[in-house]
């Protein structure tokens, strides 16, 4: 049980760790695309980078469904990617990802890009945890 949330504590964090790296690098996009003239006023920083955290965590609470082996694979993805995407979503509108002055069109390609980006990261990560078992099982294979 410890070992658990000792998981889930550490992969809310590299969430939160990987959403605030995102939402930073984005910022620098977006000041370099404004020539330097990309100001948020009305606390309009504080609220995205809370809305970061929020999409930080609706991205690594949900992990703690790969624990469950009795789901299939596809259902803990749809759970996972479900959840993060819909607080995503939520986040994006609250906050101004999404919405204000861009157009429906834009509106839906925004989404369509930063929905994309979570699933890239998700396959990077699965991957990686992939390798991981493959070498894991080689080890206890040599072992025998």
């Amino acid at each position: 049980m410890r070992e658990k949330v000792k998981d889930l504590v550490k992969s809310t964090m590299i969430s939160i760790g990987m959403a605030m790296t995102i939402f930073c690098l984005a910022g620098v996009v977006f000041d370099i695309g404004y020539k330097g003239n990309f100001s948020l006023d009305n606390y309009r920083f504080t609220k995205m980078v809370i809305g970061s955290l929020l999409v930080g965590l609706g991205f690594g609470i949900p992990t703690i469904v790969y624990e469950n082996e009795n789901l299939p694979m596809p259902v803990r993805v749809i759970i996972h990617m479900g959840t993060g995407c819909i607080v995503y979503t939520i986040v994006a509108f609250a906050v101004g990802w999404i919405g204000g002055a861009a157009t429906l069109t834009q509106g839906i390609l925004i989404a369509a890009v930063q929905f994309a980006i979570a699933f890239i990261v998700w396959s990077l990560f699965m991957s990686h945890y992939r390798k991981e078992a493959e070498k894991m099982n080689d080890i206890i294979q040599k072992m025998k």
